[in-house]
């Protein structure tokens, strides 16, 4: 199965072009083999958290369907592609960083919305955002295979990463708004790798890229394979469609499906992680 990261920058001109050369990226990721199509957090619009919530905020926020969901299951239907989006979500009086799931047939399977919210400098995402409360740690039956979300922050938690993998992953994706040298050389790569090899999934990280009012974002989107291994690599600070091609079989063969699943005590892990 081909997937494609889709890392491109926000240009000016509004949410409408930026959704329209979203569009265009699915047409050239399809017309390269690509069966799963992925984007970056708040892939259409700046990245509103680097500047403190005022008290319009849930104006920026949109509905989930929507107009912007509404586009891309129309260019899933068309084209046979499973897409993976990410967008600020308004739902009644509260907002989510979410992640609509489209399916080949183009319908809108599910969401994800993104469970730990932080907040520091440039990263002020309790303004924004609530907690997800929808679908748990919930793993979307495609076209492309059986996928999971982790939205940016998420993937620092191992038990969620882990409840993707128990809950039958063999893709997780990683919407990401990464700035340059945010963490020390490598590290959150290797968090990522470490995942994928615990957990026994691609795991395909989707890094935001472009230079901001406050922040730069790096790019670097990539796929790690079951073993732990980078199989793909995007460019730094430029956009790029980033293409691997994954052997799904893998998943099964892997240590931890083999070994790591299997010898599991959950019995135990309650009391230890409920303190």
């Amino acid at each position: 199965m081909r997937i494609a990261l889709v890392q491109q920058c926000v240009v000016e001109g509004g949410k409408d072009l930026n959704v329209a050369r979203g569009l265009r990226a699915v047409e050239e990721a399809a017309k390269q083999g690509a069966e799963l199509v992925c984007f970056a957090e708040l892939a259409f619009e700046k990245f509103y958290p680097q500047e403190r919530a005022g008290d319009d905020v849930l104006q920026l926020a949109e509905e989930v369907p929507g107009p912007v969901t509404d586009a891309f299951c129309a260019k899933a239907k068309e084209l046979g592609v499973v897409i993976v989006l990410n967008l600020y979500e308004r739902d009644g009086e509260k907002a989510y960083d979410c992640s609509p799931v489209i399916d080949g047939d183009g319908k809108l399977i599910g969401k994800a919305r993104m469970v730990h919210i932080t907040d520091y400098a440039c990263f002020y995402e309790k303004g924004y955002y609530e907690p997800g409360d929808v679908g748990g740690a919930e793993v979307f039956d495609t076209k492309a295979g059986q996928v999971g979300v982790a939205i940016c922050y998420d993937r620092h938690y191992p038990e969620y990463m882990r409840a993707l993998g128990v809950n039958g992953a063999e893709v997780v994706v990683i919407p990401q708004a990464g700035t340059l040298d945010e963490w020390p050389d490598g590290l959150y790569e290797a968090e990522i790798r470490v995942a994928a090899f615990q957990n026994g999934y691609f795991a395909a990280l989707c890094n935001r890229v472009g230079v901001e009012e406050r922040l730069t974002f790096a790019g670097e989107s990539f796929v790690s394979n079951p073993e732990g291994v980078v199989i793909a690599r995007g460019a730094k600070c430029a956009d790029a469609i980033v293409y691997a091609d994954l052997d799904l079989g893998m998943v099964e063969r892997s240590h931890a499906r083999r070994l790591f699943m299997r010898d599991r005590r959950p019995e135990l892990y309650g009391e230890w992680l409920g303190k």
